[in-house]
C-alpha cells in the first residue's frame, strides 16, 4: 500500500514480494498470489499454443503464423545459432519450453490484476536454473562419458599439473555451483527490480493525485507517464530475460558437448 496509517507516502519494500497466503497457510503447499499468477501464466501459455495450432494448415492463418514464427525464433536464433543444426534438433524442445515459460512468467508483471512476475520470487528461477544445469551435465556425459566429462571440466588439458591445485577448485565452483546460482540471480534480480520500480511510480501517482496538497497533484501526471514508460521497458526486459536465459542454457550445453 502507498499510504501509512498517518496518511503519508512510504516506499514499497521487499515485503511486497511475499503476499499473504490464500490457501494452506504455513504448510509446504501454501498457495499465495504469486502461486496464482504462475498458474495463470501457465494456463495462458498452454491456451496460446492450443489456439494457434489446433487447425494447422499448409497455408497458415495469422495465429498459426505467429506460433510458427515464435518457435522458429528459438530454433534458429538460439538452438541452431549456438549448437549447430545437428544438436539443435535434440535440444530445441527444452529451449522452447524454457524461453516461453520464462517469457510468460515475466510478462505477468505488467498484466492488470496480476501485476507481479511469476519469476520475481526465487523458487521458479531456481527450478529453471537447475533444469538448465542438469541439461548441461547430461549433455556432457552423453557426449563424452561421465569420467571424461568431469575430468575435462575439473582438470582442463594443457595446464601444468601444479596449477590444478588452484584451478580445479575454481572450475568446480564456477562450473558446477555458480552457473545455476548466476542464472537464478540474473532473472530474479531483474524481475524484482522491475516490480518494485513499477509499484513505486504508480504508488506515487496514487498518493500525489489523491492525497497530495495543492500544486503537488500536478506531479501525478509525471509519475504516471514514467509508469507507462517503465511498463514498456518491463515488457522489453521480460522478453530479453527469456532470451538470455534460453541462450545461456544453449551456451552451457554447447560448452559441455564440445569440451575444453
Amino acid at each position: 500500500m502507498p499510504l501509512s496509517d498517518s496518511g503519508e507516502f512510504h516506499t514499497p519494500t521487499l515485503d511486497d514480494m511475499f503476499p499473504p497466503a490464500i490457501l494452506f497457510e504455513g504448510t509446504f503447499f501454501e498457495f499465495n498470489r504469486i502461486s496464482l499468477v504462475r498458474v495463470v501464466a501457465m494456463l495462458l501459455l498452454v491456451a496460446f499454443f492450443l489456439l494457434t495450432t489446433r487447425n494447422m494448415k499448409l497455408v497458415p492463418s495469422r495465429a498459426q503464423s505467429l506460433a510458427e514464427m515464435s518457435l522458429d525464433f528459438v530454433r534458429v536464433n538460439i538452438a541452431e545459432e549456438i549448437l549447430g543444426k545437428s544438436s539443435a534438433k535434440r535440444w530445441t524442445p527444452l529451449l522452447v519450453v524454457i524461453f516461453f515459460t520464462v517469457l510468460f512468467m515475466n510478462i505477468t508483471g505488467v498484466i492488470p490484476f496480476l501485476n507481479i512476475a511469476g519469476t520475481s520470487v526465487v523458487g521458479y528461477p531456481l527450478v529453471l536454473a537447475v533444469i538448465a544445469w542438469i541439461a548441461f551435465v547430461y549433455a556432457g556425459i552423453r557426449k563424452h562419458g561421465a569420467g571424461h566429462f568431469f575430468k575435462e571440466q575439473l582438470f582442463p588439458p594443457g595446464v601444468p599439473w601444479p596449477l590444478y591445485i588452484i584451478l580445479t577448485p575454481i572450475e568446480l565452483i564456477s562450473t558446477f555451483i555458480l552457473r545455476p546460482v548466476t542464472l537464478t540471480i540474473r532473472l530474479l534480480a531483474n524481475m524484482m527490480a522491475g516490480h518494485i520500480l513499477l509499484v513505486l511510480v504508480f504508488a506515487a501517482t496514487n498518493f500525489l493525485l489523491l492525497d497530495a496538497a495543492g500544486a503537488l497533484k500536478g506531479f501525478s501526471v509525471l509519475t504516471f507517464g514514467a509508469g507507462i514508460a517503465f511498463m514498456a521497458l518491463e515488457i522489453f526486459i521480460a522478453a530479453l530475460q527469456a532470451y538470455i536465459f534460453a541462450l545461456l542454457t544453449a551456451v552451457y550445453i554447447s560448452l559441455s558437448e564440445e569440451g575444453h
